[in-house]
């Protein structure tokens, strides 16, 4: 289990399975400091967890403590340097070993 500074705490198999249902191997981290109908990477693991499992959709979720826990399950490695869906931009995000 994952906990968020801000929410709940949710399965990493949950992530793993939402990863692969999008056909990429990776997700970006996306945090933003806004509200959740503001947030302009619906791609991203911070609008993922407000969508499921933030307690408050405005207050960003994909810290990296969160990062580093998934880091910590063995299923994930960190990547600086990730293709953003949304933006075309590259991003720091996550990505499946």
């Amino acid at each position: 289990m994952i906990f968020l500074p801000y929410g709940r705490a949710f399965n990493e198999q949950a992530l793993v399975n939402y990863i692969q249902a999008t056909g990429r191997d990776y997700i970006i981290q996306g945090q933003q400091t806004c509200s959740f109908a503001d947030h302009s990477k619906p791609q991203s693991l911070d609008y993922w967890l407000r969508q499921n499992y933030a307690n408050n959709r405005d207050t960003k979720q994909a810290e990296n403590s969160v990062l580093s826990d998934l880091v910590n399950t063995g299923l994930f490695t960190v990547v600086r340097r990730l293709r953003c869906p949304d933006k075309r931009t590259y991003c720091k995000g996550v990505r499946l070993i």
